[in-house]
């Protein structure tokens, strides 16, 4: 006669005779099932491409940048040979002055020539972040007069109207004839807070 046993331990059916079952149990005498494990088995991360890494960077700065206040639309009109000038709060007098002489090194250039606004506007984002994060103080970006367009200094007038609007931006001023005249503008930038931070320390270190 032959009857069917599961064997739970392979997760399946087999067949043996009823005279081999006494048998088979007497094998299987102090043998406990293998508990079963609430560990699941993950695949090992593998190490992200530059590819991909570049493609979430940009991903990134993308969604920075549809966040971004700044527009294009309903901004005043510059005058092609306006002075850009503006000074938040609380800059000393001193440190606008030297910027608007153009006694700061310059440690970065923007060239905006030949962008579209929002090709501008991607780049001003860009490029004041990237100030930010390597501790450059002072830029010049180089925007142009657009004298005889239909639209004369539209990215002046973008810029002036842009600059502002961003936190990073302490000061501007148009440039020095050599930098470029009132075709160009000096931004000074805010400090990251690594930068502040170790100011601060230097301070107290003095001062102890």
């Amino acid at each position: 006669m032959v009857g069917t046993i599961k064997l739970l331990y392979f997760k399946k059916s087999i067949q043996v005779s009823i005279e081999d079952k006494d048998v088979f149990e007497a094998e299987l005498d102090g043998v406990e099932p293998i508990p079963a494990s609430d560990k699941v088995l993950l695949k090992r991360p593998r190490s992200d491409s530059p590819g991909l890494i570049e493609r979430r960077r940009a991903a990134q700065e993308s969604s920075e940048i549809s966040k971004s206040t700044l527009s294009a639309e309903n901004i005043g009109q510059v005058d092609p040979h306006a002075v850009l000038s503006f000074q938040r709060p609380g800059i000393q007098h001193g440190v606008f002055r030297k910027l608007r002489l153009g006694h700061y090194q310059l440690e970065a250039r923007l060239d905006l020539h030949r962008l579209t606004v929002d090709q501008a506007r991607q780049s001003l984002l860009r490029f004041l972040k990237d100030c930010v994060a390597y501790d450059v103080r002072c830029g010049l970006i180089t925007h142009g007069k657009g004298e005889g367009r239909a639209e004369p200094a539209r990215l002046k007038s973008c810029i002036a109207a842009w600059l502002p609007q961003r936190d990073e931006v302490l000061a501007f001023h148009s440039a020095q004839k050599h930098h470029g005249g009132v075709g160009a503008t000096y931004v000074l930038i805010r400090k990251s807070e690594k930068k502040k931070r170790d100011t601060w320390e230097r301070h107290i270190g003095r001062r102890g």
